[in-house]
């Protein structure tokens, strides 16, 4: 049988006693020794019911600003807390007109546009409450307002846009003047003409044993930055061999710069496209496709002019248009890579470096990888935190309306990325990649360029095809040259870092905080830099 208990409190409230009782009566019963404990009772009586109070107050007031018609305070309680308690939702307090209007599109209905329309949420606040509109009258002046913001925004990104690609299409007079200088001293300074290599280390240009890095550029800082920073950071740099490929106009300032500042135990050489004698139009069909392809680009595209005045397309679209009528994608630098088996007939293995990376690691680990018989190591590009940058497929580049594109590739698949690649040129003489990159250009231009957007990437998705092997994305960090949204943070602990986009960090419209990545690797000391006014900010 259950016993009940007695409960006896002190009057200070710090004791308490419990006693076996008779009965329920005594069970509740509190003795007191004084009238003390009367007065805090009431205390916490009136605590509770404050707290009581404001909890209604608040459900109330919620309920005012809600736009709910007038009630009575257990009314306004009863209704905020019934619903609730018979698990409903509140229905909407926003009438419907608001949503047809806002939903309909703007050539429907009566835009108020010019000065009329407000200009910012402040102006807008105090036309509504001079003149108390209805909520139809409200939803169409929000629309107009909100359209003519969105607006001003697109015309100004273009702009934006428009500029940057103007100003990274020409080249700075810093660069020019550091061409001229070397160009200059290459005629009068012996030591500026040496040969790159030299004779006793001529034999390692084709032995498979050193780790074998190429790089196409006619930019002498940008090639400087990529040769010195992969040298640096190379734990075993007596075994590096960097072939840099340039053209006949930069070949002799280029070979003066590394001949004056050697990059020992590295192996440097330097060769232009002049001095292999199979590159030529005839015998190098892709040649005669770029030089076709620039005159379509010029007669079918219009130019950047034609891709600015576009008023449906979304700005990143024209941004990436413009990005594309660059020069750099209609050079044979650019081109040059689909024919390394050929450039390096005695070579396994390289890895092909842009001109606009900056080697953060040791990439000998790279030889270690096992490519399954795929022809391109290469970091995917729809995989990754950053979704502004890894979200690319070949829907991406590839035009998916067009038969050709749509009845042989798939819109989903995972894009890859240029700058960082690793080739294996054994495995690549087995297939007919560089046939096929050939044939999709001759395409495109039947095609009056339509098959994918400009650049070197798309027809190189196209004829790598099936030849990818994925890296792991910390080889290649993409994105630094059109974004900042990137860490230095994260940015530093990547194993090449990539400024593909406008903001070259040798320019001028480059991302402050990320351009120190890259000017750690230039000697802003040295006297060629230094004449030519070349700033580290």
């Amino acid at each position: 049988m259950t016993q009940t208990m007695q409960l006896l409190i002190s009057p200070s409230l710090r004791h308490v006693t419990v006693l076996p009782a008779k009965g329920f009566k005594d069970f509740i019963k509190v003795k007191v020794g004084s009238r003390r404990l009367s007065y805090l009772m009431v205390f916490y009586s009136l605590l509770l019911c404050t707290f009581l109070l404001r909890f209604v107050f608040v459900l109330t007031a919620v309920d005012t600003i809600d736009g709910e018609q007038k009630c009575s305070t257990l009314g306004c309680l009863g209704r905020k807390i019934g619903p609730r308690i018979l698990g409903r939702q509140l229905e909407s307090t926003v009438p419907e007109v608001i949503y047809q209007v806002l939903e309909e599109p703007s050539d429907q209905i009566e835009m108020e546009a010019g000065p009329e329309t407000p200009q910012t949420l402040e102006e807008f606040m105090a036309e509504m409450k001079d003149t108390k509109p209805d909520a139809e009258t409200f939803a169409v002046k929000l629309k107009a307002m909100v359209t003519l913001l969105e607006q001003t925004t697109r015309t100004a990104k273009i702009q934006e846009y428009l500029y940057r690609h103007v100003a990274s299409s020409g080249i700075p007079k810093q660069l020019h003047c550091l061409d001229l200088k070397l160009a200059h001293e290459h005629s009068i300074n012996a030591n500026a003409r040496l040969q790159l290599p030299s004779a006793e280390l001529v034999p390692a240009l084709v032995d498979n044993s050193y780790f074998h890095f190429v790089l196409a550029s006619d930019n002498i800082l940008a090639a400087s930055v990529v040769a010195s920073s992969l040298v640096q950071n190379s734990f075993r740099p007596e075994k590096v061999v960097l072939h840099i490929i340039t053209d006949s106009k930069t070949f002799s300032p280029m070979q003066a710069w590394f001949s004056l500042h050697p990059l020992t135990p590295a192996i440097i050489e330097v060769k232009a496209l002049h001095h292999f004698d199979w590159l030529t139009k005839g015998k190098v069909p892709v040649l005669e496709a770029m030089e076709k392809d620039q005159k379509a680009r010029s007669q079918f595209r219009g130019g950047s002019s034609a891709i600015v005045a576009n008023t449906t397309e979304k700005p990143h679209i024209i941004a990436a248009k413009l990005q594309a009528l660059s020069p750099k994608y209609n050079s044979l630098m650019n081109h040059i890579r689909i024919y390394l088996p050929e450039l390096f007939p005695s070579l396994d293995k390289v890895v092909f470096l842009d001109d606009d990376v900056v080697v953060q690691t040791d990439l000998s680990s790279l030889w270690d990888i096992d490519m399954n018989g795929k022809v391109n190591g290469a970091v995917e590009t729809c995989r990754g935190e950053d979704k502004f940058v890894m979200s690319k497929r070949f829907k991406s580049y590839l035009n998916f309306s067009h038969p050709m594109i749509s009845n042989n590739f798939d819109p989903n698949e995972c894009a890859w990325a240029y700058g960082m690649n690793i080739f294996d040129l054994e495995a690549w003489r087995e297939t007919n990649i560089s046939q096929a990159y050939q044939y999709w250009l001759e395409q495109n231009l039947k095609s009056d360029l339509s098959l994918w957007q400009l650049g070197t990437l798309p027809p190189g998705l196209i004829a790598f095809h099936g030849h990818v092997h994925a890296i792991d994305s910390f080889w290649h960090m993409l994105g630094l040259g059109y974004q900042d949204n990137t860490s230095i943070a994260d940015a530093q602990s990547a194993g090449v870092i990539h400024f593909n986009g406008r903001a070259k960090p040798w320019l001028d419209i480059a991302f402050p905080q990320l351009r120190p990545l890259w000017t750690k690797y230039v000697n802003f000391s040295d006297k060629f830099i230094n004449s030519c006014h070349i700033r580290e900010t």
